[in-house]
């Protein structure tokens, strides 16, 4: 489809008006949502809104979506020049409260945004499931959902680019975006004991949830502006670690191959995600032009990843053939 064919949503999204969705199903879904802990959810249609449930405007915290929002700031200042990915934590004179060991020092920015940085060093918002012992897994080697690696990659931003990570999102994403809740007064650093690199927390909408969506749906474009580069869309939500049963990590995004068995999310085509706990979604699947977006503004009476699969396969399961 050629870009000028694109629709995007102006101050409000555009609803999707000549049908597609069945409305039996529709309300069959929005009966699943109301016995949940969800509080919103939309589905983006070629660029129109084609549902939406709950409170949209709601701002709440994403939890681990910020990950994958951070990768989009890497995209855009890598290109620039601004960020090395092959500069290693040494070149950054990345340390810690314990020190860092020679090989750990070796990991480079890519690594950590594959989550393979082979440092296994206790964090603000620790990943002490299944954390190996240090040493075990030279850099880039072996991947490990690691919150020293995602936290850290927070430090390396704003040491390299001399700006504020939430103000840099501001500028960068949500004003091109013209997103319609998102403030950067509504983000925080956590600090802690365990480490030097604090936890970046942010809290959004649904509805600016959904144009980040669209946003790479679109391969990074917006209304003709390339807002993150095509390349790193591409490269960050294709699967760097294969973690089995179709399902993969790029660079700070999910991947699930069409029916994947280990991936409860899955439907009949492939798509990727960035995900949160308790239920905060981004999902976008190419194939069909959607984006499908949940929020539970209560983490901890959320739903969980086979829920959010249940309701992914509803709601798809309500768009025509077309």
């Amino acid at each position: 489809m050629a870009e000028a064919a694109f629709i995007y949503p102006d101050s409000e999204w555009r609803q999707r008006t000549e049908g597609g969705w069945d409305a039996a199903v529709l309300e069959n879904l929005v009966r699943e949502l109301e016995r949940s802990g969800s509080t919103a959810m939309m589905i983006i249609d070629g660029g129109r809104l084609a549902f939406s449930w709950g409170d949209t405007a709601y701002k709440s915290s994403i939890a681990s979506v910020r990950k994958s929002l951070i990768s989009m700031l890497f995209g855009i200042h890598a290109e620039a020049g601004r960020i090395d990915l092959s500069a290693t934590l040494a070149d950054l004179g990345i340390i810690d409260v314990a020190p860092l060991t020679a090989e750990e020092r070796t990991a480079t920015v890519r690594n950590l945004l594959a989550a393979r940085s082979g440092v296994y060093l206790p964090s603000v918002y620790d990943t002490k499931r299944g954390r190996p012992e240090r040493g075990n897994h030279p850099p880039g080697s072996f991947w490990f959902y690691n919150n020293w690696d995602f936290n850290v990659l927070g430090t390396i931003l704003e040491a390299q680019t001399g700006e504020n990570l939430f103000e840099s999102f501001a500028a960068r994403i949500a004003a091109p975006l013209g997103m319609q809740d998102f403030s950067p007064d509504d983000c925080r650093y956590q600090h802690g004991p365990e480490s030097l690199h604090p936890v970046y927390k942010m809290a959004m909408s649904a509805r600016d949830f959904a144009r980040v969506g669209l946003l790479y749906l679109r391969g990074g474009r917006w209304n003709g502006v390339q807002v993150v580069p095509e390349d790193w869309v591409r490269l960050s939500t294709q699967p760097h670690s294969d973690l089995g049963g179709g399902r993969g990590y790029g660079y700070l995004w999910l991947t699930a191959e069409a029916n994947a068995p280990k991936d409860p999310l899955s439907i009949q085509t492939p798509l990727f995600y960035a995900s949160g706990f308790g239920g905060q979604y981004i999902i976008v699947v190419p194939a069909l032009d959607l984006v499908v977006v949940h929020r539970a503004a209560r983490v901890d009476y959320g739903i969980s990843h086979i829920r959010m699969g249940e309701l992914m396969r509803l709601a798809i399961s309500a768009r025509s053939n077309r």
